[in-house]
């Protein structure tokens, strides 16, 4: 009887004057619930829905220096993608680095926080020292990693005359100029990702730590069984982060190699930069923009529904 009365006073401040579990109740929630949402929406639909219909639509004119006037030329800029080297290069170079630098910076950025957040002195000091790479500017850190990259006076050469090496030319050698980008992506990543994975491992209950130590298992066992299960829904968020990162590469590379050489390290964000602000043919450009948009938004729901099917939330 008592539990009878508590759940009819609950009913009346729900909604009053609507009786729950009816069709006027759920609409109601449901109204409540747009409205809460409508703002959100509105920033959604102005800044990243239209934005990218204006650009498919621009994406099937030719516009440009030699077009005064834009013209509809349908797929035309989409067949010259298909036959333009650099872009099948900027692609290429672009899946190379998402496919090095995602599963890389996740591991050292989990490896960082498990770290961090074991029972040390100085964890304060720690989690600053990692975190301390992602505060700075992409600009602050290209000139940093083209000083230790510099033949002959940097860093890396000093530590290869050390041992009798021959001084190489990182950022020159179309060999060696993409796992030189890479270093830099995922030295400046990983503390990033760190955060999201002491966030994670902070909210995963000691009890089950001491459960699973007084049942014999080891710190392996307590990794594999526990900790990398419950973290997986802060992985498939970090991941989708880092593959994300991973195609927004323009910044230090406008500063360390501009694409070059031979356009070992040209990436879609760069080419795009090129094509509609030094070439000026926005057309091109807008087409660039769709396929990157589709490519990522692919690669999104491939990851998203592969591992959120293994994802336990908690």
């Amino acid at each position: 009887m008592k539990n009878i009365t508590i759940a009819r006073s609950c009913e009346k401040h729900l909604l009053p004057g609507v009786l729950p579990h009816s069709f006027f109740y759920k609409r109601k929630l449901d109204f409540h619930a747009w409205l809460l949402i409508f703002p959100s929406f509105v920033f959604l639909v102005l800044f990243t829905l239209y934005p990218i219909c204006s650009t498919f639509i621009d994406s099937l004119y030719a516009e440009n220096l030699a077009s005064k006037i834009p013209h509809f030329i349908g797929t035309g800029n989409y067949q010259h993608l298909l036959q333009d080297q650099v872009f099948r290069q900027a692609v290429k170079n672009n899946l190379i680095i998402a496919l090095v630098t995602v599963p890389v910076s996740i591991a050292i950025g989990l490896s960082m926080a498990l770290f961090a957040n074991s029972k040390i002195k100085g964890t304060s000091i720690i989690r600053a020292g990692y975190f301390y790479p992602t505060l700075l500017p992409l600009i602050a850190v290209a000139n940093i990693w083209m000083f230790i990259y510099t033949p002959d006076y940097g860093l890396l050469s000093y530590v290869e005359h050390l041992f009798g090496l021959k001084s190489t030319n990182w950022l020159g050698d179309p060999a060696t100029v993409l796992p030189a980008v890479i270093a830099v992506l995922i030295w400046k990543e990983s503390g990033y990702f760190m955060i999201f994975f002491l966030s994670g491992l902070q909210n995963i209950s000691r009890d089950m730590y001491e459960a699973a130590r007084m049942d014999g298992a080891g710190d392996w066992q307590i990794f594999r069984k526990i900790t990398w299960p419950l973290l997986m829904p802060t992985t498939l968020f970090v991941a989708i982060i880092a593959l994300t990162n991973a195609f927004k590469t323009v910044d230090h590379l406008y500063i360390m190699t501009k694409g070059g050489p031979d356009n070992a390290s040209t990436m879609i964000l760069y080419y795009l930069y090129q094509v509609g602000f030094e070439f000026w043919d926005i057309g091109l450009a807008s087409a660039i923009t769709t396929v990157l948009v589709v490519l990522l938004l692919v690669i999104t729901c491939i990851k998203f529904f592969t591992i959120d099917k293994r994802t336990h939330y908690s």
